[in-house]
């Protein structure tokens, strides 16, 4: 009896984890980039009551006799499936067509890289190319000296570990035409000053074997974990990596009718533990008031 009680109780703390997790869902169905979670159930150890025996001559085989102790969560997964793109009309804003993240970089004096789905950039005041959210700095490939584009890409040993990138002010003496800054679907970055276009740098993208390992940080951003795996940087195009499109943001991956769906079965799921309970609750009062008789 006290198994069904605990079987109970181990199913409204499971449905209330599962419930917990489609709230987050869809509080951040408006998210740019966010993926969503689910929570996977898996059964507890079960009580054998009697062991299996095998068949002999005179006799058949008999299964074993277990009652389950009830249900747990065994993992909450991250849906790393990519989002529908939303128009912004913003020239820096970005959207990868494909796998990938974008690696940025905070402003501590030992700053950890982390890696986002949301390329919505800004070149701030110093020039550096940083996120318009939190200003993390992007990252990616660039030469000291920034080269006159004559189209092509150029080459900037994107073998290398990526680092921040900074538009200068004046090339050449020449001052940077505001509002010129423009990234293409390769990740090629490029800059206007005077009348001559310039070759800044290129981003970079980062790539997991285990994508889903990634540990969130908050702010749509993700870190690299021991099950996620080191990331693997690449340019636009290459290694899985998809294309970037102006002018577009990554939507948040929730599905509205599927999370509805999960809170309708976790409330009847949640309202049945409880009726389990209440009803082990009433065949205990009933023994206590035999005892009594």
């Amino acid at each position: 009896m006290l198994r069904s009680l605990y079987s109970g109780v181990s199913g409204l703390k499971s449905i209330q984890t599962d419930l917990d997790v489609v709230a987050n869902n869809i509080s951040n169905v408006n998210t740019p980039g966010f993926k969503s979670s689910r929570a996977m159930f898996q059964d507890m150890v079960s009580q054998t009551l009697a062991d299996a025996t095998a068949p002999s001559n005179t006799s058949g085989g008999i299964n074993a006799k277990q009652i389950g102790l009830g249900t747990q969560i065994g993992s909450i997964d991250t849906i790393t499936t990519n989002g529908a793109p939303k128009s912004t009309g913003r020239s820096l804003d970005f959207y990868i067509n494909g796998g990938g993240y974008f690696a940025v970089q905070g402003t501590s004096t030992t700053p950890q890289t982390y890696y986002t789905r949301v390329g919505a950039f800004e070149r701030d005041s110093d020039g550096t190319l940083v996120t318009t959210s939190g200003g993390m700095k992007v990252l990616g490939w660039s030469s000291a000296t920034p080269t006159a584009y004559t189209g092509g890409t150029p080459n900037y040993n994107t073998g290398t570990t990526p680092s921040t990138i900074k538009v200068p002010a004046t090339v050449n003496g020449t001052q940077y035409n505001a509002g010129s800054l423009s990234i293409d679907q390769n990740g090629l970055i490029t800059a206007t000053y005077g009348n001559q276009k310039y070759a800044i740098g290129e981003l970079a993208f980062a790539d997991f074997t285990n994508p889903e390992g990634l540990e969130r940080v908050g702010d749509t951003q993700f870190a690299a974990s021991t099950n996620s795996g080191a990331a693997t940087y690449s340019t636009s195009g290459s290694n899985g990596v998809g294309s970037l499109v102006s002018g577009e943001l990554e939507m948040s991956n929730v599905d509205l009718s599927s999370e509805f769906t999960e809170m309708i079965i976790a409330n009847r799921a949640y309202q049945a533990n409880a009726k389990v309970i209440t009803t082990s609750d009433e065949v205990l009062q009933d023994l206590t008031n035999l005892s009594r008789s």
